[in-house]
């Protein structure tokens, strides 16, 4: 979840804590040498940490596929209103609901933004017209279908460690998203036991190969050739859930533009390449191209919006909506210090994992 205004970071986690988070964003299975080379610390120490920071709810490393590419599922980035009263409530039924891989609470022309996945059209037309979770609670509904990639969170870069840490623990597969080739191509649906591998490391993406051998009863050097193919089709992405807060980022929003359909590629590609761009689609509906960001501080919002936003090319209009709380992260619900006024969202299913 994202923070609250209670307390400072330096509260809740030092500055070992933050390189260790900032080294694993940038390579979420990169060896613990490599990690603790970068974090400026010893292997022993550098798992001690990240093991406490687990267990504390404060960060998980996860693995993420890519639905289109893969055959596994179609998603929905719903903007919601609520009832007025009612959103944290709304939000807490909705991040309990297992086809949502994303929900924040934000200001702004939308209470809610959510994430939904389905395994198809159909499910999802059901999910959203028909068996809608909360739908008591709900005013009013935007729908807004991401058709390409920018950039994802996997790509993003803290900027709390040198630009060599970024080469020396970047996957190699890991290029940026409108530059890969091969994304127009048919999708390629999992094998089962590359399905089993993907969903043991969307739990733990760090469980070593030879654990991960054992849970899926198959030997190492099966899983280890499963893992790595799967990388290099760039299809298997490694996440670090951390709030951004505990980086020094205060500032987190979506922004939702309206560009001129010509300079909607030139445009994608700009925003993507700011520091702060965590994620960015280019979509359909009134918003064609959506983002989420982070800033160090809500007062640069002011220059962003001017600066950044306004330098875009063929920018008719904008629209932000800051977080105030995100409940769910690429399916994973995460702890928020300092925050006792989300006491009223229902609570989260214990998770095995912590």
């Amino acid at each position: 979840m994202s923070h609250g205004t209670h307390g400072s970071p330096s509260h809740v986690i030092d500055e070992l804590d933050r390189r260790i988070i900032a080294a694993l964003q940038l390579g979420g299975r990169a060896p613990w040498s490599a990690i603790a080379h970068w974090a400026g610390a010893s292997e022993t120490t550098v798992q001690r940490r990240f093991q406490a920071l687990r267990e504390r709810g404060l960060v998980r490393v996860v693995a993420t596929l890519e639905l289109e590419r893969t055959a596994s599922g179609s998603s929905m980035l719903v903007r919601v209103q609520a009832r007025p009263g009612r959103g944290l409530e709304l939000a807490g039924v909705l991040a309990e609901c297992p086809q949502v891989r994303f929900v924040a609470v934000v200001t702004g022309a939308a209470d809610l933004v959510v994430d939904f996945v389905a395994e198809d059209n159909d499910q999802l037309m059901r999910l959203l017209y028909a068996d809608l979770p909360g739908a008591d609670l709900i005013t009013g509904t935007e729908c807004v279908a991401a058709i390409r990639s920018f950039t994802s969170p996997a790509h993003w870069d803290t900027g709390l460690l040198p630009p060599q840490a970024r080469e020396a623990l970047r996957p190699a597969a890991l290029a940026a998203p409108y530059e890969s080739t091969g994304k127009d191509e048919a999708p390629q649906a999992l094998s089962d036991v590359e399905r089993e591998v993907a969903t043991a490391l969307s739990a733990d993406g760090r469980i070593p190969v030879s654990a991960l051998a054992r849970a899926l009863g198959r030997t190492e050097s099966s899983v280890a050739r499963i893992l790595e193919r799967l990388a290099n089709r760039g299809v298997l992405h490694f996440r670090t859930l951390v709030d951004p807060w505990l980086l020094g980022f205060e500032a987190e929003f979506m922004v939702w533009l309206s560009v001129e359909p010509d300079r909607l590629d030139a445009a994608g590609r700009q925003l993507a390449r700011h520091s702060g761009t965590k994620l960015l689609s280019a979509a359909t509906g009134r918003f064609n191209l959506v983002g989420h960001v982070v800033l160090p501080h809500r007062s640069d919002l002011f220059r962003y919006t001017g600066e950044v936003l306004g330098a875009l090319p063929g920018l008719i209009a904008s629209e932000i909506t800051l977080h105030l709380a995100t409940l769910k992260h690429a399916w994973t619900q995460m702890v928020a210090p300092g925050r006792p006024f989300l006491s009223v969202v229902p609570a989260p299913v214990p998770s095995t994992e912590s």
